[in-house]
């Protein structure tokens, strides 16, 4: 039987810095984060990651393709290591990761692998920064991931618009939001809980 969803917790991270080297690194309380890894090892969540830090802009360059790395706009040396950093905690922390599924863009697809060693790319969580295919590749996500049951957790890496869309909120570059399903017909996904790691 799926988990029945948990009352909805907002947690606010209270302050960034940045470390020599630009590593960014996250103040945030304890509870939050007993609650964000409990929610993890409890399973059944749906996993949304922004992809990892990138090269300064908005976007991708003009006629970039996303057969080529090279056109994109990709992580910087800084969004590498917090992808790797992302990986690290997952394993001291325990989490199961059955899948991991990402936008077809590099930023996404190397976060992902850096991250969590695998990746299948799935056109839902494509970015739609530029077109109007938003609602349907939304709709899509939220009816694939509808019947996720504990202990299993599904991990996204998508884009700021992907994760806004389906949750009603804004990730920071590499943000991670733990969410589930809600009620049959609800068109967002309950953010749980939300952390930089």
């Amino acid at each position: 039987m799926p988990l029945s969803p948990l009352p909805r917790r907002r947690f606010v991270q209270t302050a960034l810095s940045w470390a020599a080297g630009g590593a960014l690194l996250p103040v945030a309380t304890a509870q939050t984060q007993a609650d964000f890894w409990g929610l993890l090892r409890a399973g059944g969540c749906v996993v949304l990651m922004r992809h990892a830090q990138t090269v300064p802009g908005i976007g991708d360059p003009p006629g970039f393709r996303l057969g080529d790395c090279s056109t994109q706009r990709n992580l910087s040396e800084a969004g590498r290591e917090q992808a790797q950093r992302v990986g690290q905690a997952f394993a001291r922390e325990g989490i199961r990761v059955d899948e991991v599924r990402s936008s077809a863009w590099c930023r996404c697809t190397d976060t992902a692998d850096l991250a969590f060693g695998r990746h299948t790319v799935w056109a839902p969580v494509n970015s739609f920064f530029r077109d109007n295919s938003g609602p349907e590749q939304t709709r899509a996500v939220l009816s694939a991931v509808a019947r996720l049951q504990a202990p299993h957790n599904l991990v996204l890496v998508t884009h700021q618009v992907n994760m806004s869309s389906l949750t009603g909120e804004y990730p920071s570059m590499g943000e991670i939001f733990v969410t589930r399903p809600t009620s049959q017909g609800n068109e967002r996904l309950q953010v749980l809980a939300r952390q930089l790691v």
